[in-house]
């Protein structure tokens, strides 16, 4: 009886304890898209705390490093052509992120659609390096520009 009760306890403690489980490793992870997009690369940092992701930070850098958030003039022409700009959608796409803590369920901003389609494929990296516990910076490969 007793050997019974310690494997049910040991199975238990597997179960409960994640082996082999998806439950991402505290830390910083971080992932760009392979080639910049009109000038300017996207790329996803996030914080894992206790399997929950609790800061990000997504955007989108020229070759000098210069945040394309910080760019005004790009801000006043993007707001004017697409109701949105990229400190407003970055900040939308981040906080859905740590809301829902996958990237399935991340909704499109209207207007930043090309954008939502790599923070997507930016937060599945992070959180897939997240849950192996590897903090290297991993590339997402961009699509062919048309």
């Amino acid at each position: 009886m007793k050997k019974y009760i310690c494997f049910v306890l040991i199975l238990f403690t597997f179960l409960l304890g994640g082996c082999g489980s998806n439950s991402m490793k505290d830390g910083f992870y971080t992932a760009e898209m392979s080639d910049f997009s009109h000038g300017w690369k996207e790329y996803l940092c996030i914080m894992v705390k206790n399997d929950t992701i609790v800061y990000a930070e997504f955007n989108a850098k020229d070759p000098s490093g210069y945040i394309k958030a910080w760019d005004n003039a790009y801000m006043k022409n993007m707001a004017a052509i697409s109701g949105t700009y990229p400190n407003e959608y970055t900040r939308n796409y981040v906080a859905q992120l740590i809301e829902v803590q996958n990237s399935e369920d991340v909704d499109a901003v209207s207007g930043a659609s090309s954008s939502g389609g790599n923070f997507k494929k930016l937060s599945y990296a992070v959180i897939e390096q997240a849950k192996k516990g590897i903090s290297d910076i991993i590339i997402v490969e961009s699509e062919a520009e048309h």
